[in-house]
């Protein structure tokens, strides 16, 4: 008699587990999360994001200096 009870509810749980129902509306209406809070680290990765912008700045004047340095090479300018 159990499996008999296993095997009709097997199929029904597998069926019910893939329904295509939608979200509920608690999920969909959540509020946004909370910002996150500070750390000790906050200091240290504002450096770090401001040194990164630096180094572009850097790379992208290497990279002008270069390509004048060129044309000059190449008789351009």
């Amino acid at each position: 008699m159990k499996i008999a009870n296993l095997l009709i509810a097997s199929p029904l749980l597998a069926l019910a587990a893939c329904s295509s129902k939608a979200p509920p509306a608690a999920e969909a209406q959540a509020p946004p999360p909370p910002p996150p809070q500070k750390t000790v680290f906050d200091t240290q990765l504002k450096a770090l994001d401001k040194a990164k912008a630096v180094q572009r700045v850097v790379d992208q004047q290497k990279v002008d200096a270069e390509k004048k340095t060129k044309e000059q090479e190449d008789g351009g300018g």
